[in-house]
């Protein structure tokens, strides 16, 4: 990395926002210390907000670290504000790409990130950094269209033919990083791997390594999977608990029950459209159905289309922070105890219910195994069930 940068190059390094659990404030003095022949002054640290809020003073301090805001200038990307952002080409999938203005104009650009599966780009990390993370609106929706996020290959775990992984790369390439930093945590959130380099090579060998450690075959579909979002910053909001939904209904069978347990210290949230969203229609059949619906675009939809579809497939419990009427308005349904639940549930499926746990929610993907594969094989696509 040291070798990249010049001492009067301008350096533009992105990271993620606080709904990752990427460990910022260690990857950043890491690559400060790489970078210290060139002036501070000359390095942006860009928030990778795609479309969420922009991040407090404190929160950014929180995030980096005192030292790192006090010595770098530190900015949130805003993907609806024109004149931040440039168009740098147009890609096949019928628009126009548009990045951060800082981030195109730098003579140096990193990406940082955390590698974990992804519920509908197979992973996190590597080209999503920048795609959405500093992308403009225009290009965002299309990355989340019902289309793509529609598409049977937009699951977890799958990369090779996943249309949101290839449209990534197509705006990556039009102005690409020339260093990625990606690291991989463990439920205790301490750094199992570190992927650097080149950055479809190493985000590769990061998914690779994720693929191996962190999805895992079952026989048969459960009756109940009792899961959660893997705790702070991941179940900050129900928004974001989609993802500990979705991780479950890859092993709960038709017609069964998902029990999440998600904070949502940030409500649903109240910025964004979300929650106007999951108003517009009674129910989450006639919500699907509304957003497959040509030519609606609208912020937020692919996280209601995706709860939709977990919804259309087995009934969804929440335990939660959230008021009732919040979780009710939300199309979904309240409980007040996880064991009073469960029992419950025991009355409707008997006393031989089968049960499964994912107590890290979506950073261990379960999947049926296919008849025939082998114990310990995740194969590209394994994802789906």
């Amino acid at each position: 990395l040291g070798e990249l940068a010049r001492r009067g190059d301008r350096v533009a390094i992105v990271i993620s926002d606080i709904t990752r659990p990427t460990p910022n404030d260690r990857l950043v003095p890491w690559m400060l210390e790489e970078l210290s022949h060139v002036p501070d002054e000359q390095i942006v640290i860009i928030n990778g907000t795609g479309t969420h809020r922009d991040q407090t003073p404190q929160e950014l301090e929180q995030m980096l670290g005192r030292e790192v805001t006090r010595r770098i200038r530190v900015v949130n990307h805003h993907c609806q504000a024109r004149e931040e952002l440039t168009r740098v080409g147009s890609i096949s999938f019928g628009c126009e790409a548009w990045l951060n203005r800082e981030y195109v104009a730098a003579d140096v650009r990193i990406v940082t990130g955390f590698i974990e599966p992804h519920f509908f780009a197979g992973f996190s990390g590597g080209p999503k950094g920048i795609m959405p993370g500093i992308a403009g609106l225009e290009t965002i929706m299309t990355f989340h269209n019902a289309r793509m996020i529609g598409d049977p290959r937009a699951t977890w775990g799958r990369t090779a033919d996943n249309p949101l992984q290839a449209m990534a790369a197509e705006v990556n390439r039009l102005c690409p990083p020339h260093f990625l930093l990606n690291v991989t945590l463990n439920a205790r959130k301490a750094i199992t791997g570190v992927f650097a380099g080149e950055l479809f090579a190493a985000h590769a060998a990061g998914c690779a390594f994720v693929k191996a450690h962190a999805m895992l075959p079952v026989e048969a579909p459960f009756d109940v999977v009792v899961t959660s979002n893997s705790g702070y910053p991941l179940d900050q909001n129900l928004y974001q608990a989609v993802k500990g939904m979705s991780a479950a209904r890859q092993i709960v069978r038709k017609g069964g029950t998902i029990l999440i347990a998600a904070e949502c210290s940030d409500g649903l949230p109240a910025h964004g459209n979300y929650a106007s969203i999951l108003g517009m229609r009674p129910t989450p059949q006639e919500l699907l159905a509304m957003i497959e619906e040509p030519g609606i675009r609208l912020l937020d939809q692919w996280q209601v289309h995706k709860q939709a579809v977990v919804q259309a497939w087995a009934d969804v419990l929440v335990y939660s922070s959230l008021t009732e009427e919040q979780v009710r308005g939300a199309l979904l349904t309240p409980v007040a105890s996880i064991a009073e639940a469960l029992r419950g549930l025991e009355r409707r499926y008997g006393a031989d219910m089968r049960v499964a746990v994912l107590p890290m929610g979506p950073l261990t993907i379960p999947y049926v195994r296919e008849p025939g594969q082998i114990q310990g094989q995740a194969e590209e696509g394994a994802g789906e069930s």
